[in-house]
């Protein structure tokens, strides 16, 4: 175990966390109401602007989230009931969620274009993650300071001099298994994607097709390199998603390796991991399981679905199962891990 200072007390972690919300809430109001006022779309459906009249939600949503905060963290006058205002922040904290999501493609398009399908679009998305981050902080501290635990270890106690990490150890089997299922989930889809880099066809579409489809539909120079090289940008971070959710399992997860040089043998700060994975299991997961909604219904003939770039809508639907149900199946085991190593990391204070 690792002996770290003593936290700070409940109350004062909630006065800094809700008044950072409450901060982030003016702002983000304010970029919603002059996004309205000047007729600037914040809000996209892929690349395609929605109606400017929803930027009043984001400023509605900010009011709201504004004044929750303010009735959580004021330490004097009439409180809110505790269970009204700790569903309020965690409901909030859903619907800021919202208009977060689609950040993680954001990142992943800038990283492999230097570019996004709107920069505004990308900003709010950008303010919105952020936003989930402070409710959610002051949504536990509210939690903890109301109920009488500790912040940190989440015990009940009156007095502690440090707090100790736990050492590694693996996710429970349920867990650990659901991780390596979500992780072969996406064989099928790197599959797919190797048969097109090598210039094999798959779904009726070869190698070449795909690339100049990539270039039609306004590839970076980047991708399109990595194309020509026999490399798929996305099965790089098919293999980073999958070397994350195994390492949330394992006990090698909570530290820095060997090749870290200087790291090496450190904890793992537990941020470092739990960042990406809640982005990802938050952008993910939805994303998958509405797809795989999407190409059931498909199947069964109970809607109509565009055939898009492939021959036939069969090889659409083939695509579709392969990719978006990988999504599905490893969003839902990365959201698990994470609550799982959550648990793992979290400290405990010991008198």
């Amino acid at each position: 175990m690792t002996d770290i200072a003593h936290p700070s007390s409940p109350d004062r972690r909630l006065a800094w966390t809700g008044y950072a919300a409450f901060g982030w809430a003016v702002a983000y109001g304010g970029f919603g109401l002059v996004t309205a006022l000047t007729g600037t779309a914040i809000f996209y459906r892929a690349a395609h602007p929605l109606p400017v009249g929803l930027n009043w939600a984001a400023v509605t949503a900010a009011a709201l989230v504004a004044v929750t905060t303010l009735a959580a963290a004021r330490p004097r006058g009439p409180r809110l009931p505790r269970r009204v205002v700790l569903a309020a922040l965690i409901g909030l904290c859903a619907l800021v969620g919202v208009a977060a999501f689609g950040l993680l493609m954001d990142a992943i398009t800038f990283v492999f274009g230097q570019t996004v399908d709107s920069w505004t679009g990308a900003a709010n998305r950008a303010l919105a993650g952020l936003g989930v981050v402070l409710l959610a902080a002051t949504a536990l501290s509210y939690r903890s300071s109301t109920s009488g635990v500790c912040p940190r270890c989440g015990a009940v106690h009156t007095s502690s001099t440090v707090w100790n990490r736990p050492e590694p150890t693996p996710a429970p089997r349920r867990v650990r298994a659901s991780a390596y299922v979500g992780a072969a989930a996406f064989l099928p889809y790197a599959v797919m994607k190797t048969t097109w880099v090598l210039g094999g066809t798959f779904a009726g579409v070869t190698g070449e097709e795909m690339v100049a489809t990539h270039e039609r539909n306004g590839a970076s120079e980047l991708w399109l390199t990595l194309d020509r090289w026999g490399i798929d940008p996305t099965a790089l971070l098919v293999a980073l998603g999958v070397f994350l959710l195994l390492g949330l399992v394992r006990p090698w997860g909570q530290v820095f390796p060997r090749w870290t040089l200087v790291l090496r043998g450190r904890r793992v700060p537990r941020w470092l991991p739990l960042t990406p994975a809640l982005i990802g299991a938050a952008t993910l997961a939805p994303y998958g399981v509405a797809g795989v909604v999407y190409a059931t219904l498909g199947t069964a003939g109970v809607i109509t679905v565009s055939r898009g770039d492939f021959s036939t809508v069969g090889d659409a639907l083939l695509v579709t199962w392969f990719g978006l149900g990988a999504f599905a199946a490893y969003g839902l085991a990365l959201a698990l891990a994470a609550w799982s190593y959550w648990r793992r990391t979290r400290p405990t204070c010991v008198g």
